[in-house]
């Protein structure tokens, strides 16, 4: 093998490298956008379970059941 050859082949380990640096980086990146969109969803699903005990506790202390049925029941 020549110099020549050796060098072709390095040259040709890295791009293929190079290309797959710039792959990965791509799937980096979407995946932290979707870890940002589901920690969004978590705290948004969490707020409204902390609102919803809210509402039941202080249905609770207003001596009100929240899921009473209507009298005419």
């Amino acid at each position: 093998m020549t110099d020549d050859d050796r060098l072709v082949e390095i040259e040709t380990k890295i791009a293929f490298q190079e290309d797959l640096t710039q792959e990965l980086n791509k799937l980096v990146y979407a995946q932290q956008k979707k870890i940002d969109r589901l920690e969004a969803v978590c705290q948004a699903l969490a707020d409204h379970v902390r609102e919803l005990t809210r509402t039941v506790a202080e249905g609770q202390r207003a001596g009100g059941a929240v899921d009473e049925r209507p009298p005419h029941y």
